[in-house]
């Protein structure tokens, strides 16, 4: 694509963008809504929209190659991501589910369900490449080292007598003499029936004749029947239902482009460059023509205020603080007269800023009294709607939009085909800086200024100096926070990398990416809840589910900052749905460490409790400092037990329990630290504590029938298999219904070994073959899935979303019971 066309979808978003922030940001508030469904679908829409708009910038972002276009690209960017994040939650509160089903929505809007799927910006791992890249060395230094220790322990062998390595070599000897008899044995005892049948049938030697006849009926046989195989093929073509060979190889077009995009992020890097450079050879040279005709102006400027004050007032005035903005108050158009009144009542305020504290402390108390004799008419009166939180992101993005329009919109760029960076715009940004820089210079020296002038106008009077004293700003009263004790202040965040990394706490995760989580959409969501029935989330939710809670907030710090906070998730459901390859593809899409925390890993690692200290110590005071980081917990029941197994109680599964809620609460919005916790068997913990640890609880099914379609032809096509019309894919799908992605996967390279790879080309693959080994295996069973239904009916939003479902009825219920109660008294 040209540079023009990424231009033309950012003017695009920005079109987008303007008409969902007056809808968002309208200058008279419209009436509440009162039907939920209504308010619902309302929220649904815009995170739609905005998702549309994210997924234009993403792309805009990744590929542009103007330094200071990218620059309020980004800004733009996290803002939107931030506001998607902010009405998904909006959504979670309304609906009282982790998963929506807007098949509605997409089909009013003519959308796809691959046009609302959530893009991982690639900037999360492009711009920490170098970074990364060296974390990954280190990493791949210590196994080796650690390797290299115990290889000489496993090479320790005993070394063999001869009688012993002739023995050895003797039975292995007779074993292969053994398998060539019986192999042997096997082709006469062939011959020999053969030949007997052929007795029996009394035709000892065929003709001549009738064998040609033979061989030819089944030579035509074949040829015909492998014509009318490729006339079924090439009619499937033609009306549309199979893909042709020319498809199937890689599109000419398609190569072009991806090597453009490789091309493009070389210019970026170069542009990049040139951006860094200017930014600093334009400010010197500002620094150096404009600096002092700036000082000098500044200083007039001052001292004429100084006349001005003193001219009216009798007396010079008070220099404004640094913090209140120094000289930068002066500057404003104002007069003296009013610059002296505006300090006077900042001081005022300050003073009187105690006392509606504690008036407003009284008036709290007096209100008490009245709220408890009002409450039953205020509740009668009041009928409040439904609105959504305030949002922190969509100033930002509303600053942003403002910016483009009047920067960018209508600029002329006919003469910079290249793209490259406008030197104008960097001399307003940086005659900014300098003139703040050069603003506190001139403070000092009007200070000083200020003060002489102040003791030659006393010495002239005769009298002493008093002026120029000045009250001390008291500090905020409030609760010093208690600083976390530092265990390892002496010890470099390399050397605790590597203890943990040696220990095995620190893992190198897996490089699964997000988008090998196979699974289809769910079609029929809304359908089924319009009737009441509850739908199992499908693997497209799961996926979607995991970028907005986990991998958007982990990639960006502007968003987990701002964003509502997800410490902690659990991902809970049957062996092999892909739990611990969801936990290795945020670390792959953000970049992130991998810590494994699971009991059966630490059994043994940091005893006692001052180990154990020590060893979350090192490990959060790691995951911060190298952040983004994953904190894994694998089989996170076992933390939680009612009643340990005999089994198990050496393993002491609940080691972490009472430390770990202490670690949550001391993550703050600026450490992207995120703890997941895996369960296959999570009704065999305490749910209360359970629920307390982790505020996002997602249950993963077992796949459906479309996401077993998608995953079959996935994973038979990623082991070397190739699809033909003799495996039925429909059927095969159809057939593993209940078995999960594990199981599947083990089918697929138990059957597509290298021999039968090899054989592909002379016996294509039939839905057979999978089968047999399918019925080796057990399903996730009716039983099990109901016991993690009625398992995630117990959690709090379970519990919100089962109310939610008896709906008004109970309300009115409600209602009725107040009133009647209002009218007894």
């Amino acid at each position: 694509m040209s540079h023009s066309t990424y231009n033309k979808m950012w003017a695009h978003a920005h079109l987008d963008l303007t008409s969902l922030l007056t809808q968002e940001m309208p200058e008279m508030p419209p009436p509440l809504e009162k039907d939920r469904v209504v308010f619902f679908q309302r929220v649904a829409t815009l995170y739609v929209r905005y998702v549309q708009i994210f997924r234009r910038l993403e792309s805009g972002y990744d590929q542009m190659v103007h330094p200071q276009k990218r620059r309020i690209l980004r800004q733009l960017l996290d803002g939107v991501m931030g506001r998607v994040l902010e009405l998904k939650n909006e959504m979670v509160d309304k609906e009282s589910s982790e998963y929506h089903y807007m098949d509605d929505i997409i089909q009013d809007l003519k959308l796809t369900p691959a046009d609302i799927e959530i893009p991982i910006p690639k900037y999360f791992i492009n711009e920490r490449a170098k970074v990364l890249q060296e974390r990954g060395q280190i990493l791949s230094a210590i196994l080796d080292r650690m390797g290299l220790q115990t290889k000489p322990m496993t090479a320790v062998m005993r070394p063999l007598s001869m009688e012993e390595a002739i023995k050895l070599i003797q039975v292995s000897e007779r074993a292969r003499q053994g398998r060539l008899r019986a192999k042997f044995m096997r082709e006469i005892r062939r011959d020999e029936e053969r030949q007997r049948r052929a007795k029996e049938r009394g035709t000892v030697v065929a003709d001549l004749d009738q064998a040609a006849t033979r061989i030819q009926k089944v030579w035509k046989g074949f040829i015909q029947r492998k014509k009318t195989r490729k006339e079924r093929e090439d009619e499937m073509i033609f009306i549309g239902m199979a893909l042709g060979p020319q498809h199937i190889k890689p599109c000419p077009a398609t190569v072009a482009a991806r090597s453009t995009e490789e091309h493009r992020k070389h210019r970026q890097r170069e542009h990049e460059q040139e951006y860094q450079m200017a930014l600093v050879s334009v400010k010197d040279k500002l620094r150096e023509v404009e600096g002092p005709d700036m000082r000098e102006t500044m200083k007039d400027q001052i001292r004429q205020w100084f006349i001005e004050c003193h001219d009216l007032t009798g007396t010079f005035p008070e220099y404004p603080d640094e913090e209140d903005g120094g000289s930068a108050v002066i500057f404003a158009e104002k007069t003296p007269k009013q610059l002296q009144e505006e300090l006077a009542a900042q001081e005022a305020e300050k003073e009187n800023a105690q006392k509606s504290k504690d008036k407003k402390k009284e008036k709290k108390k007096t209100d008490k009294g009245k709220k408890g004799k009002e409450k039953g008419k205020g509740e009668e009166e009041e009928e409040p709607g439904l609105k959504m939180a305030p949002s922190a992101f969509l100033p930002e993005v509303a600053n942003n939009h403002k910016i483009y329009k009047t920067v960018w919109q209508n600029r002329d760029e006919s003469t910079n085909f290249n793209q490259k960076h406008v030197e104008e715009l960097i001399k307003e940004e940086k005659r900014k800086e300098i003139e703040s820089e050069i603003r506190v210079q001139v403070d000092e020296l009007m200070r000083e200024e200020l003060k002489n002038l102040r003791l030659a106008v006393d010495r002239d009077a005769g009298t002493k100096g008093k002026g120029g004293k000045k009250t001390k700003k008291g500090k905020k009263s409030g609760k010093k926070k208690k600083k976390e004790k530092d265990l390892t202040p002496d010890r470099t965040i390399q050397s605790l990398y590597q203890e943990l990394v040696e220990q095995g706490i620190l893992k190198q995760a897996e490089k699964v990416t997000l988008d090998e989580y196979f699974g289809d959409y769910s079609y029929l969501g809304t359908t089924l809840r319009q009737t009441d029935i509850e739908p199992m989330p499908s693997l497209s939710d799961v996926r979607q589910v995991i970028s907005l809670y986990a991998i958007l907030p982990l990639g960006s710090s502007v968003v987990h900052e701002k964003a509502p906070l997800v410490k902690s998730i659990l991902l809970a459901g049957p062996a092999g749905v892909g739990k611990k390859m969801l936990v290795n593809a945020i670390c792959t899409e953000t970049g992130a460490n991998l810590f494994d925390l699971s009991p059966l890993n630490i059994v043994g690692k940091y005893p006692g409790k001052s180990g154990l200290q020590m060893m979350l110590h090192l490990v959060f005071k790691v995951a911060r400092q190298l952040q983004p980081s994953v904190v894994w917990i694998g089989e996170a029941e076992k933390m939680f037990y009612k009643k340990v197994p005999k089994d198990e109680k050496e393993l002491d599964p609940k080691r972490l329990k009472k430390d770990l809620p202490k670690i949550l609460k001391s993550i703050k919005g600026e450490d992207r630290v995120l703890i997941v916790g895996t369960s296959k068997q999570p009704f065999n913990g305490d749910l209360k504590p359970l629920c307390k640890t982790y505020n996002k609880i997602i249950l993963i099914p077992r796949p459906d029938y479309a996401s077993r379609y998608v995953i079959w032809e996935q994973l038979i096509q990623k082991n070397g298999g190739v699809i033909t019309s003799a495996l039925n894919l429909s059927s095969l799908a159809k057939i593993s219904d209940g078995y999960t992605q594990g199981q599947i996967m083990k089918v697929v390279k138990a059957v597509l070994t290298e021999r039968r790879i090899d054989q592909l080309a002379k016996k294509p693959m039939t839905g057979a073959e999978y089968v047999v080994h399918l019925a080796k295996m057990d399903p996730v069973f009716k039983e099990e899935e109901e016991a993690f239904k009625s398992w995630y009916a117990k959690t709090p939003l379970g519990k919100k979303r089962a109310m939610a479902a008896l709906g008004k009825d109970e309300e009115e219920v409600e209602k009725g019971k107040e009133k009647g109660g209002i009218k007894k008294k």
